[in-house]
């Protein structure tokens, strides 16, 4: 249903960059949470459907240009999180591990493991 009226709202109301919506702006005509708004863009998203966003806000897209620039945007923060992980996966080394513990089945606070 929220993602209906997701749809309705940008479709309706912000069709092109032109008019982007704040995402803040958004979050209080839809009575959403931050983290909401962005699970309800994503999904519809993976449906195909043309939400772009920018530094602005978001906002449906008119253009494949609009989409193309959202796409360019989402590789730089998948490259943004893929250099987090990279560090993560060095600082390891300072607790002497240098792989990630995959295998585990148990982790702080199962119960289990020795010492």
């Amino acid at each position: 249903m929220r993602k209906k009226q997701l749809l309705a709202y940008l479709k309706g109301a912000c069709s092109g960059r032109r008019y982007t919506v704040k995402g803040a702006d958004l979050e209080k005509a839809l009575h959403l949470s931050g983290t909401d708004l962005r699970k309800l863009v994503n999904r519809l998203r993976q449906d195909g459907v043309p939400i772009c966003s920018s530094r602005e806000g978001y906002f449906y897209a008119r253009t494949a240009g609009e989409i193309y620039a959202t796409i360019l945007q989402l590789q730089s923060m998948v490259r943004g999180l893929e250099a987090a992980i990279h560090g993560l996966e060095s600082a390891l080394e300072q607790f002497g591990e240098t792989t990630l513990p995959e295998s585990r089945q148990s982790g702080p606070g199962s119960g289990e493991g020795g010492g």
